[in-house]
């Protein structure tokens, strides 16, 4: 029998000598810190809506919009349960509110998405100036604002949060304040903002009202579709995003939020697009018509057939292909705005 390796020995003893110590050596640990390539624990996924509808309608029926504060059912990645995360920095959620009811006033240091799924008639009121709701609506609720949200329509309404929640929770720099009053007070009438700086042109003399984020908070959908119908006519389809363009902050030309990226995306009927991936985990759904998605990772496949009101994820540095027969339309967002600030963007469009 041969003898132990001494060297070995001698290493296992460092380690019980040094532990009580709170010292861990580097060397054990270092591929797995700073692997060859992005290793996400998340997984891709898909919510169909269909499916996630009669939760959400149920949810209605067990708590009203004013005790739950917001009523959400929590998009969690299926590798990541119980974190609150749709991938590492992301968090995404369904919202319902119901005729009359009003989710009260507060304000956090997360920034928030809306992006309308079901329903027209609700609104968020931001800062003291109301946005009706309609699907297709792409809605800011910048970091530390007070918002509320109400509804005067007949039926449900739905939309998906998007909040920077894991990344701020990271950071450890979360804070939250609830409003004095039920609902905030309306100081502007609708449209205030986008008349100052939706228009390619902003008040000779301003300032930013929500510093880094847009001043616009509201973008509404059928100036997006109108945009990328357009671009489909008269300008060539990209072979990996069909026609897909991202929302912009007017005042900088560019993210509108400091933390998330968002996009809108056409992808025209008899598409079926090349692979991509990138550093960025980017969640989407799907405003218009039906498609397709394949993701791989490695060994790993999957393949969601999604249609209207669907949701889905495609984690960091997988690869993914985009397919519509009849052609759809897709909203996304991502945390592309920190790994390009941070200069650890990277993407492959693949041939």
């Amino acid at each position: 029998m041969n003898a132990p390796d001494n060297s070995l020995l001698v290493r296992q003893q460092l380690y019980r000598d040094m532990d009580p110590h709170h010292l861990t050596p580097l060397w054990e640990v270092l591929h797995a810190l700073v692997p060859p390539r992005p290793a996400t624990p998340c997984v891709p996924a898909h919510w169909k809506y269909d499916e996630v509808r009669p939760f959400l309608m149920r949810a209605g029926e067990a708590i009203t919009a004013e005790e739950a504060v917001r009523r959400v059912l929590i998009l969690e990645n299926p590798a990541l349960r119980g974190q609150s995360a749709i991938t590492q920095s992301l968090y995404a959620g369904l919202q319902l509110i119901l005729p009359g009811e009003v989710a009260p006033s507060h304000r956090h240091s997360q920034s928030a998405l809306r992006f309308i799924v079901e329903g027209s008639g609700a609104y968020t009121a931001v800062d003291g100036e109301r946005t009706t709701m309609r699907p297709g609506d792409f809605i800011i609720t910048p970091s530390w604002t007070f918002h509320d949200h109400g509804s005067d329509a007949s039926g449900p309404v739905v939309w998906l949060d998007g909040l920077d929640i894991p990344m701020v929770r990271f950071f450890d720099a979360g804070f939250a304040e609830n409003g004095t009053a039920r609902s905030q007070q309306v100081t502007r009438t609708e449209g205030t903002s986008m008349a100052r700086y939706g228009h390619n042109m902003v008040p000779v003399r301003h300032d930013a009202p929500f510093g880094v984020t847009s001043p616009i908070f509201s973008y509404p959908y059928e100036r997006s579709r109108e945009a990328l119908e357009r671009l489909e006519r008269d300008a060539p389809v990209d072979e990996w995003d069909g026609v897909k363009l991202r929302y912009v902050n007017p005042l900088t030309g560019g993210y509108p939020m400091p933390t998330m990226a968002t996009f809108m995306q056409k992808l025209p009927a008899g598409f079926s697009g090349k692979g991509w991936r990138q550093t960025d985990g980017a969640v989407y759904s799907v405003v218009e018509g039906s498609g397709s998605v394949e993701v791989e990772s490695g060994d790993k496949r999957w393949r969601f057939d999604f249609a209207p009101r669907d949701h889905f994820v495609i984690p960091s540095w997988h690869t993914a292909r985009l397919s519509s027969a009849g052609g759809c339309m897709l909203f996304s967002f991502s945390d592309r705005p920190v790994h390009r600030a941070l200069g650890l963007l990277k993407e492959e469009r693949l041939t």
